[in-house]
């Protein structure tokens, strides 16, 4: 009896631990949210932050880009040739990267290159007391450091989603066209007339927006709560990927049966 008290008590604290954390979370949105107005009238801290998360990330995305349409276009042949459609092979890769693969695979590999650095980043600077200082000469830390950031994630990551899909699209076409030998015209036409600029380029735009809130926030809750030691900074930024993995597959579940459910 004892033992199920324990357990019982144990799970009712993770419970209470989670929701405090939950709350504490959305307190911070809204902390940044409340003072993004007076951050972006100095747009150059947040350009600085696009170029840090984006341009550093460009590379890592481009070549992942690039074998995932590798791969969609040799294997979306093989699955097409069997029931004759072939023609529809520029279809299908624009389809699979544009609703799913690329803010999905972008959002994830946002999380390990840009996500973690933004944590360790921030939790090294509370390690040196560099928060701290802000505070004693009156600088709010939440304007001057987070909230460009925040934006600078929000802003990188759907133009990175883009060029994740556009270089896919580009290696299915060089697989397809180029090493199988599928009609150029087919494959464009194709590709064309069945992508719809609203119901699948706009929906995935969203989604990449919606990632890049959600894994921004992520790493910089993470960094804004770690412990100011090295082992709180690591174990930080190890939870970054974890959680924003995990939420970025259960969001893309979500927006998926909202925006094509119907």
């Amino acid at each position: 009896m004892n033992i199920f008290a324990r357990s019982i008590a144990s799970l009712g604290s993770q419970v209470r631990t989670a929701i405090m954390g939950l709350g504490a979370f959305t307190r911070l949105l809204f902390a940044l949210l409340g003072r993004s107005g007076t951050a972006l009238s100095r747009f150059g801290l947040v350009s600085q932050q696009i170029h840090f998360i984006g341009n550093h990330s460009l590379l890592i995305i481009s070549v992942s880009g690039l074998f995932v349409g590798f791969v969609l276009g040799l294997q979306g042949y093989y699955t097409l040739s069997r029931y004759g459609s072939e023609q529809a092979l520029g279809l299908l890769v624009a389809l699979s990267l544009t609703r799913e693969l690329g803010p999905v695979v972008t959002a994830l590999l946002f999380a390990g290159r840009a996500g973690t650095s933004l944590t360790a980043e921030i939790g090294l600077m509370k390690a040196g007391e560099q928060i701290a200082a802000m505070e004693v000469m009156a600088v709010d830390p939440l304007r001057r450091v987070l909230v460009p950031r925040f934006w600078g994630g929000v802003i990188a990551m759907p133009i990175l989603a883009t060029v994740f899909s556009m270089v896919g699209v580009i290696g299915g076409w060089v697989v397809g066209v180029v090493m199988i030998g599928v009609d150029p015209g087919i494959f464009w036409s194709q590709m064309q007339d069945g992508v719809d600029v609203f119901n699948d380029v706009l929906n995935g735009v969203i989604k990449s927006v919606v990632f890049g809130i959600a894994v921004t926030m992520i790493a910089l809750y993470c960094g804004w709560t770690s412990r100011p030691t090295p082992e709180g900074v690591a174990r930080a930024t190890t939870r970054t990927v974890v959680i924003s993995s995990l939420v970025v597959l259960g969001l893309d579940f979500v927006l998926t049966a909202l925006m094509f459910g119907n």
